[in-house]
């Protein structure tokens, strides 16, 4: 009879421990969504997306193996907790990765703002002294069409950076730059033709 006891109460120290085991980690997912929001806000799908995303799928990862340890009798969260604690400092890096990245990006763009305008100046003293024949003229209506277009583009490019976005604002004020580098070159290069032809 003694023994009995002793091997119920066993048993029932050993249902303790193993659902004690078998808990899920509640406040670890907490703590891994809160850090992955955390992310999230620092926009860490724009300026980190690759990264961000491995987190996100690190998490997914997660969630579908707590589910399966759900529907077993002798559940086992030991691992789960610990690829939990990883991701949470994943997020936290690739948050701080973020930061990094959106502060590189706005001085990128700051830079760019600077430089275009001097090669816009340049153009409009360039389209001076291009070289006007009949076909000159139709080439550089287009230009000036091409540099207005420009000025619009480095304009909203402005007001996006005004507004934080900067990824948006980098993107607009690059493919303004190249446009502006392309239309310099074609104008030195015709005015280099034109006094080359004029020399011989």
């Amino acid at each position: 009879m003694k023994n009995k006891v002793l091997m119920g109460l066993a048993a029932i120290a050993m249902v303790a421990v193993l659902s004690s085991c078998g808990k899920v980690p509640q406040a670890e997912i907490d703590a891994a969504n809160a850090a992955i929001a955390a992310a999230q806000t620092a926009e860490a799908n724009v300026y980190v997306p690759t990264e961000f995303a491995a987190v996100q799928d690190s998490m997914n990862a997660i969630n579908a193996a707590v589910e399966a340890q759900k529907g077993k009798l002798f559940k086992k969260f030991g691992p789960i907790k610990e690829k939990l604690t990883a991701t949470v400092t994943l997020a936290n890096k690739v948050a701080a990765d973020a930061a990094t990245k959106k502060e590189e990006v706005k001085a990128e763009v700051t830079s760019l703002m600077a430089s275009i305008k001097t090669v816009l100046d340049e153009n409009k003293t360039l389209i001076t002294k291009a070289p006007r024949g009949k076909e000159g003229a139709a080439v550089l209506e287009q230009i000036k069409s091409d540099m207005t277009a420009i000025d619009a583009s480095v304009a909203e490019a402005q007001g996006l950076f005004d507004k934080g976005t900067y990824m948006d604002a980098l993107n607009k004020i690059k493919a303004a730059n190249d446009k502006a580098t392309s239309i310099n070159t074609e104008l030195k290069d015709a005015i280099a033709k034109v006094k080359g032809a004029k020399k011989k």
